[in-house]
């Protein structure tokens, strides 16, 4: 039997045979953290056997850097007098094993007070499988969209630089073609003044779809450059007043340059759809680590927790760029009140700004 201070009834045999068939990890401890109980689950999961673990303290299932914030949560657990909830607020949690190995776990914490004082008991799970294909999920994701930009690259060169041109170069024929025409041609003159107005269209409309494919400013000075380009455009096509307060010095990689570009790119295209706003405002700025982008307006604003339409997949869009980079985005919006998009992103070292 691996485990101890149950009664020796055949209740206790009962209860401490349930306990040992359970799939998840149990343990409990006293007062001072220490172990009394301690199934195979866990046995499997820590690699300490139940004698091995009996009587010592709970940080011995714990690495060391969280120690000494777990020994608090706990103490603080107590004090509150709820008698059970999640542990780690929904988050991944990590344990040790017995040889130094850390993996992730999830958690829940039920507290009893006994004649012999107060047991914390902690049911977990380990869920190391799961995190990982969570990882290679995001992976594969992250690839797929590098690819996707990729291609959407090659296609804005390609219209550019070689369709547009293309154009250009009609453009140029049709002109000279106007002024070989007899000047007493009426017919043809407002007729070729209209292919050339085409024409005219046709180039920009290239251009315009081939910017809001892959802009080349992006690739050829940057984040900054691009997200100014951005605000531009916003203006010109809007008419509403676009402040930045962006760090010029900021230099980012890929796939953080691309990323940040279509969060800023998509938060505007929504606010141009659905905020009638008089000004908008856009923040890009390195911190400890993490790259702070915030994107403002003044509009209708809106509930979020209210329904969306099937079709209304701005905020979605949002998301899903920055977990790619493995960051989160938070929407802010009550009716009248405006919307502010704030994404904190992750960076690694050879990213981070000294």
């Amino acid at each position: 039997m691996s485990l101890t201070s149950l009664p020796a009834d055949s209740a206790g045999a009962q209860l401490a045979g349930l306990l040992d068939s359970a799939m998840d990890g149990i343990i409990s401890v006293d007062d001072s953290l220490r172990i009394v109980l301690y199934n195979r689950a866990a046995e499997r999961m820590f690699g300490w056997t139940a004698d091995e673990a009996r009587g010592r303290p709970l940080d011995l299932l714990i690495p060391e850097r969280y120690r000494g914030n777990h020994s608090q949560q706990m103490r603080r657990f107590g004090a509150t007098g709820t008698t059970s909830r999640r542990m780690g607020d929904n988050t991944i949690l990590h344990a040790r094993h017995k040889s130094g190995a850390e993996f992730p776990i999830e958690a829940s914490i039920s507290q009893l007070q006994t004649s012999e004082g107060k047991l914390y008991t902690v049911i977990l799970r380990d869920v190391t499988d799961r995190v990982r294909a969570r990882e290679e999920l995001a992976a594969f994701a992250a690839e797929s969209s590098g690819i996707r930009e990729q291609e959407k690259s090659r296609i804005a060169r390609e219209l550019h630089d070689e369709l547009a041109q293309l154009l250009t170069a009609l453009k140029m024929d049709t002109i000279w073609l106007s002024e070989q025409a007899p000047c007493g041609a009426a017919d043809a003159q407002a007729k070729i003044a209209h292919m050339l107005q085409m024409l005219d269209a046709c180039v920009n409309g290239i251009r315009r779809i081939a910017s809001d494919l892959r802009p080349l400013v992006l690739d050829d000075l940057g984040l900054v450059a691009a997200i100014e380009w951005l605000a531009q455009t916003f203006t010109q096509r809007t008419g509403v007043p676009c402040d930045l307060l962006v760090d010029e010095t900021l230099e980012l990689g890929e796939p953080f340059a691309t990323g940040v570009f279509r969060i800023v790119q998509e938060s505007l295209a929504n606010v141009a759809k659905h905020a009638r706003a008089g000004r908008v405002e856009v923040e890009l700025r390195a911190q400890g680590g993490l790259l702070l982008l915030r994107v403002q307006d003044d509009g209708v604003g809106f509930l979020p927790s209210a329904p969306r339409p099937p079709q209304s997949l701005g905020l979605v869009g949002l998301r899903e760029r920055a977990q790619l980079l493995r960051g989160e985005v938070r929407v802010d919006s009550n009716p009248g009140a405006g919307t502010r998009v704030e994404a904190r992103i992750p960076l690694p070292a050879e990213e981070a700004p000294a």
